[in-house]
């Protein structure tokens, strides 16, 4: 049986394969969406989204055409971008959002480590650029190899790894305190 993550092997040929794709993609989709969005709701809300535009086009899927992954993640990712297109492209920042976590009962001492670290990690993408943002959300949020994002974003795979490190690279720089 492949990987729970992976499309190695799946068989989409239908709207009656949605239990299958939400299952093996669920857990991705949803920490690419949560990588882009500031709170968990609203993670929530535009990962069932995405499943939703899923369901809708899962019957216009062509194998032939390319892998599904790049073609669900490019759903994923116009999923994000409506999102933030009906807000009418505000930014906005929550503190709440940015110490708000998934419960994992951690101790004090590790949840204010963590939070202080997320909301640092936070606004450290918040002030990469948006290919930037865009293409460390889909290497660690999702989990894409750099061909796979180099086919989603039209980018030769040797340009998506200078433009992951590089990013890093700023991120680190920036979490650091040094101006980008």
């Amino acid at each position: 049986m492949p990987d729970q993550g992976s499309s190695a092997g799946l068989q989409v040929s239908g709207p009656q394969d949605i239990g299958l794709v939400y299952d093996r993609f669920f857990r991705r989709v949803y920490n690419y969406v949560r990588y882009r969005v500031p709170d968990q709701a609203t993670a929530e809300d535009v990962t069932a989204q995405v499943f939703e535009k899923v369901l809708d086009k899962l019957g216009t899927y062509k194998s032939k055409a390319g892998p599904f992954e790049p073609w669900l993640f490019a759903i994923a990712r116009n999923a994000v971008h409506d999102h933030y297109r009906s807000l009418g492209w505000r930014r906005w920042l929550s503190l709440d959002a940015v110490l708000e976590r998934p419960s994992q009962d951690p101790t004090p001492e590790e949840a204010l480590a963590k939070d202080e670290g997320l909301a640092g990690l936070t606004a450290g993408l918040a002030k990469l650029g948006g290919r930037e943002r865009e293409i460390l959300g889909l290497k660690f949020g999702a989990g894409l190899g750099n061909s796979e994002i180099a086919s989603m974003e039209g980018l030769s795979e040797s340009n998506v790894g200078v433009i992951v490190f590089r990013g890093l690279k700023k991120l680190k720089g920036i979490m650091k305190g040094e101006t980008a």
